[in-house]
């Protein structure tokens, strides 16, 4: 069973443009990278799944399963990256380049280059040396809607005991980080000459009324819920854009304010949704405006795996790290529906991601790869004393 070089897989990977979003112009298939993907699994010996996503065409999640039974371990990572700045790069960003002990490319650390270090340490194990199964989970569409991931948690598939998302953590083990939901709010209005305020209803106005409560309710969670595990050890609520009116000589008929919320592990995204719309409506109640909520983003829960979990503990070990906190989100939630502890640990830096020139070390490989190998070892083929 033999599978490309490293180095190889990820110029593969790399070369194969699968950026995903929400403008549909930008967007593209991430069929190719799953294909291919889907190849050297079977050179493995994998048992290959290419699993359509439901209602977003184009799209695929890959399941590849070595081994069989209960329990085991899922390695997971999206094939999607996000768009790049044109004329930006430095070098083609679908061209691996190596030079300063990097290699540059579009997804190489979020996180292309993870699939061929989990290949790489997964070549080391046949299905006869396993007790439990080793799962390879490619998901799509991660940076926009992870459609990929909630239509694996809506059809309760893969199953396993233990998972890493392979998201750029520096090597870290990262085993909680906060959530998010992004949320519109329309204000409808009446427009009238300005003269006389009486020939309308300003929605602007009343959006000043919003914003006021919506302030109040960030103080009040920031006062009731702290986590000093988080760097920011507070819930979040950003007004990221608003926009109202057409003229200054007109009363404002309209006004739309975005925003988004990042709770705290044990604060439910639903619970808040509703809390804020509460709010917000009974703010509004004799204003005579209507409002209207567009979930722009339905959100990704927070996530924590206990300390004392063995895929915590084992990384631990492995890494010579206390397991972290970070600050952004990943498809972690919808492998804890699926049942697994999860942890997030990959090569490559979040500070390298969403921006020109990406990278990733080379000299984060191998180590990758070792932790990834003694990973699979002692969760898929456990001893007994």
């Amino acid at each position: 069973m033999k599978i490309p070089s490293v180095l190889t897989m990820i110029s593969e990977l790399i070369a194969i443009p699968s950026i995903s979003c929400v403008n549909p112009k930008e967007d593209q298939s991430n069929q190719a990278v799953i294909e291919l993907l889907a190849h050297w699994c079977q050179d493995l010996g994998f048992k290959v799944e290419i699993l359509p996503v439901p209602e977003n065409s184009g799209k695929f999640n890959l399941v590849a399963t070595l081994g069989s039974g209960d329990g085991g371990l899922v390695l997971s990572g999206h094939t999607d990256t996000v768009p790049y700045d044109f004329g930006a790069w430095q070098s083609d960003p679908f061209k691996l380049k190596q030079a300063n002990d990097r290699l540059y490319g579009l997804g190489t650390a979020d996180m292309k280059a993870f699939f061929a270090l989990a290949l790489t340490a997964a070549a080391q194990f046949s299905a006869d040396s396993l007790t439990k199964p080793l799962i390879i989970l490619a998901t799509a569409d991660e940076e926009t809607s992870m459609s990929g991931a909630r239509a694996l948690a809506a059809a309760g598939y893969p199953k396993a005991r233990h998972s890493i998302i392979g998201e750029p953590t520096a090597l870290r083990p990262v085993r909680m980080h906060k959530g998010i939901f992004m949320e519109c709010i329309k204000l409808h209005g009446l427009s009238g000459h300005s003269s006389d305020p009486s020939l309308g209803n300003s929605a602007l106005e009343g959006m000043y009324l919003v914003i006021e409560e919506l302030r109040k309710w960030r103080t009040e969670l920031q006062t009731h819920y702290n986590n000093p595990f988080f760097a920011v050890p507070i819930p979040t609520m950003n007004l990221g854009h608003i926009h109202g009116g057409d003229n200054p000589n007109r009363i404002c008929a309209n006004c739309e304010l975005h925003l988004d919320l990042r709770p705290l592990p044990g604060m439910a995204i639903e619970e808040l949704r509703a809390i804020l719309r509460e709010r917000v409506t009974n703010t509004l109640k004799d204003s005579g405006l209507k409002v209207e909520f567009i979930p722009l983003f339905q959100g990704i829960e927070a996530i924590e795996t206990p300390a004392e979990a063995e895929i915590v503990q084992i990384a631990e070990r492995l890494t010579n790290y206390s397991a972290e906190s970070v600050a952004f989100a990943t498809e972690a939630p919808y492998l804890k529906d699926l049942g697994m502890d999860t942890i997030i640990l990959g090569p490559g830096n979040i500070a390298q991601a969403h921006q020109p020139d990406e990278f990733i070390t080379l000299k984060s490989l191998q180590p990758m790869i070792d932790i990834l190998t003694q990973m699979i070892r002692q969760l898929t083929i456990p001893t007994t004393l």
